[in-house]
């Protein structure tokens, strides 16, 4: 029997492959509801059971366990490891089912930029003419892809997939950056990282930010035998992918790397401009170089992504203040990419930490700040770094929790700004601490933004 540990998209993906092979197959789902309800009596067609409710024990006569984001402490599978029960990820389940032709695989995990870089490097490689699927912790469900009609797959995973991968091994394999997150999950910052580092461990080429410290540590066991490449916003050393003045320039994958480099793509390629996302072009440049894409499909692609919402995305100008929605920025690394894309600020952060510590991007950030709203459960920790770091800045918390709350944030906001200024939701927390996920939060804010614009236009027609 088939123990799946999850009924979310990934667990449901998972059931039914399994059943498909004529396994018997039992799913675990500790939440109830109304949707996984649906779930399930669809899974029963195909003769998947559901069982709801916290698990006390394994499924007499599991043979295998399939973890799809389940924390390794949790008692079940602990029971399962003691018991001598194999517990395997869902990326590893998708990797075992691979038909004997299967696309290969250029994947890639970091604490931020995943889906940006992940969607730059599909765009590349459909420029290059290639079936490429986006897929992992974004797009189709990986057990589903791997028997698809895509030439080659661009995967993002996330260090909950990656745990527990043991066979993984990518034609290609990229380490975006690596900051604290998910520590409450993975018990240490350590462990965190020896999991995102996993997906090094049998790659045919390793890719790293050679600028963040993690990244490259993570990389340095691969100096020999299996081909390494950093990708810089400095100058690129032999070897490397980075920036001349304002362009992308290979110096890795091309003929003679000590004299010879090619022009891949110009910063007016990328949209939208960040030093951040410079860097999540120039890593998914290496992983499509890797697969032997052109420079020209390089350009192509930047030029045809389109960035997904709730990413550095400006709402409106109300006044003179830009408003922008950087949702996404749900730790601390992650604000302070965005906060570094803006010369004065009003900050709107919050919500869940998740175990982060915030001293170290205040006190970065202090200069560009002209004023923090703050909202959600840990505000008052982000509060008492700027008290540390960034006394003179004017700080407003609403404490408010209910549906209008952004409304009176973006007003507390702009009552802050002055021309010039940015409005910037970079939350640096996670949102279900106040809403169902990141993009509600993000289209609350928005909403409350051009509400305030609607406001100035009707405000100003009547006068």
């Amino acid at each position: 029997m088939i123990c799946v540990a999850g009924l979310g998209v990934s667990g449901t993906a998972a059931a039914r492959a399994m059943a498909a092979r004529g396994e018997e197959v039992v799913v675990l789902e500790g939440r109830d509801g109304e949707r996984a309800r649906a779930t399930a009596a669809e899974l029963a067609e195909i003769g998947v059971e559901v069982r709801f409710g916290e698990p006390a024990e394994l499924p007499a006569g599991t043979s295998l366990v399939v973890a799809t984001g389940w924390p390794p402490h949790h008692p079940l599978l602990v029971a399962a490891a003691k018991a001598g029960v194999e517990v395997i990820g869902e990326v590893e389940l998708a990797w075992r089912l691979r038909p004997a032709d299967a696309a290969p695989w250029l994947a890639l995990t970091g604490t931020n930029g995943k889906t940006t870089a992940v969607r730059m490097l599909t765009s590349m490689l459909t420029a290059a003419g290639h079936r490429a699927l986006a897929v992992g912790n974004v797009g189709a469900p990986i057990v589903e892809a791997v028997t698809g009609p895509a030439d080659v797959l661009a995967v993002e995973l996330s260090s909950f997939q990656l745990h527990r991968s043991p066979s993984l091994a990518p034609h290609t394999a990229a380490v975006l950056n690596v900051a604290p997150d998910h520590l409450d999950w993975h018990g240490s910052m350590e462990e965190y990282a020896r999991v995102k580092g996993e997906i090094f461990a049998r790659a045919g080429t390793v890719v790293h930010n050679a600028d963040d410290e993690w990244a490259a540590r993570l990389a340095a066991p691969y100096d020999g035998g299996t081909r390494k490449v950093g990708f810089t916003l400095g100058v690129p050393a032999p070897g490397q992918i980075g920036v001349v003045e304002d362009l992308l320039v290979d110096r890795a994958f091309v003929a003679d790397p000590v004299r010879n480099a090619t022009e891949l793509a110009s910063f007016a390629d990328i949209r939208p401009f960040a030093p951040h996302n410079v860097a999540n072009a120039l890593a998914a440049a290496a992983l499509a170089r890797s697969y032997g894409v052109p420079a020209e499909a390089v350009r192509q692609g930047l030029l045809e992504f389109v960035p997904d919402p709730h990413r550095m995305a400006q709402i409106a100008r109300v006044g003179e203040v830009d408003y922008v929605d950087d949702s996404k920025a749900t730790n601390p690394h992650a604000a302070a990419a965005s906060l570094a894309a803006y010369p004065s600020i009003v900050w709107i952060a919050g919500g869940q930490l998740k175990g982060a510590d915030v001293d170290e991007l205040v006190r970065r950030a202090a200069p560009r700040l002209r004023g923090a709203v703050l909202l959600g459960v840990d505000r008052e920790r982000i509060r008492q770094a700027l008290a540390r770091h960034a006394e003179n800045v004017p700080v407003v918390e609403v404490a408010d929790q209910d549906t209008g709350v952004m409304d009176r944030v973006v007003t507390e906001a702009a009552r802050l700004a002055l021309p010039g200024d940015t409005v910037l939701l970079a939350p640096a927390g996670a949102s279900l601490d106040m809403f169902p996920n990141y993009g509600a939060r993000g289209r609350a804010f928005a909403q409350a933004v051009l509400a305030r614009l609607d406001g100035s236009r009707h405000g100003a027609g009547e006068a």
